[in-house]
């Protein structure tokens, strides 16, 4: 039985380019007005440690709606999630432009005192953005979705009342920060871990609920609306070294698609859709939490996203959160 999720990613560039009001406030209202036309809500992974910067060095005057925007989601069911990049909290703001310390780029590589630390003032944050001590968030996502190695992170996030976790994508490998998650692949759609988020574990503290991934021909991840949505936030020069670092990653016959509603087109979408449902019917009794991915700075196509909830509706696929499925999936 399939539940889709939408999940979004609430953030600016990495770089630090670009107004909040345009990547993040203004394209939030709208997904969340047409969410509420169909009376359905999505997850918010709110990127804490850049908010938290950026009303520190007074660097966007916008912070003060983000802020209350990010108090109308939750008070209006739709549901938070911590996500993090943590090189923001070593980032200083110098002539109108941010300059980040990149040795911090992988939470999980960090010592357990710092992780701890990192993790503490993000929650320290919400809650008074929320003005609401007890908040805790249900799910976490890590920065470009690395979560190898996958401990102490894991252990402190649910020493901190976590539950789930979202970061992995079937099939991923970035082999400069030691993601591989290819061996997932051979996992159910989503499962209990412990000390390695690939392995399933009865006795693991968290929930993975994946990002939903398909295998395709390598050559199928260089659309067009792809190749233009990697150009925001970064030069030309960048998009190059980018692409160089990570050639190994690309050199190989399959690669994960994930089921993201910015990059995709309606066409794309609805084929994933359609291929989850003919997998489902081989198990129809079982939960398959199927969960989408997208982010504020590239949400543009508003209509894609308006079709694809009028198609899962017509073939009878909930849109869920992650609270709505947590209690089914470990119960």
């Amino acid at each position: 039985m399939i539940e889709c999720i939408f999940t979004i990613d609430y953030e600016i560039y990495g770089s630090g380019r670009g107004s909040l009001r345009d990547l993040v406030c203004d394209p939030a209202e709208r997904l969340m007005a047409l969410f509420r036309e169909c009376g359905k809500r999505f997850v918010a992974f709110v990127e804490v440690a850049e908010l938290e910067m950026i009303e520190a060095e007074g660097a966007d005057p916008t912070i003060d709606l983000v802020k209350r925007q990010i108090r109308d989601l939750h008070s209006d069911g739709f549901e938070l999630g911590l996500h993090l990049h943590p090189w923001w909290y070593s980032g200083r703001y110098e002539g109108g432009q941010w300059v980040h310390d990149h040795r911090e780029y992988n939470l999980c590589t960090l010592c357990r005192e710092r992780i701890d630390e990192i993790i503490g003032r993000a929650f320290s944050f919400l809650r008074a953005t929320l003005g609401d001590p007890d908040f805790t968030p249900l799910s976490y996502r890590g920065g470009h979705l690395l979560f190898q190695p996958t401990q102490p992170l894991a252990g402190i996030l649910a020493g901190h009342g976590v539950r789930v976790d979202s970061s992995v994508y079937k099939g991923g490998l970035w082999r400069r920060h030691g993601l591989d998650y290819c061996q997932a692949i051979r996992n159910g759609p989503y499962w209990r871990f412990g000390d390695e988020v690939n392995v399933p574990d009865p006795q693991g503290r968290l929930l993975e609920l994946p990002v939903y991934t398909q295998m395709v021909p390598t050559w199928e991840m260089f659309t067009s609306k792809r190749v233009e949505q990697q150009r925001g936030g970064t030069s030309a020069a960048g998009i190059g070294r980018k692409a160089f670092s990570r050639l190994w990653d690309f050199l190989r016959l399959r690669y994960p698609l994930k089921f993201d509603i910015c990059s995709l087109t309606f066409k794309e979408l609805t084929r994933m859709v359609d291929a989850a449902i003919r997998e489902d019917q081989e198990s129809p009794s079982q939960l398959w939490p199927l969960v989408a991915i997208g982010h504020t700075k590239d949400l543009v196509d508003f209509e894609t996203v308006e079709a694809l909830l009028a198609y899962l509706a017509r073939k009878g696929i909930p849109v869920s959160t992650f609270s709505d499925v947590y209690p089914r999936c470990i119960g």
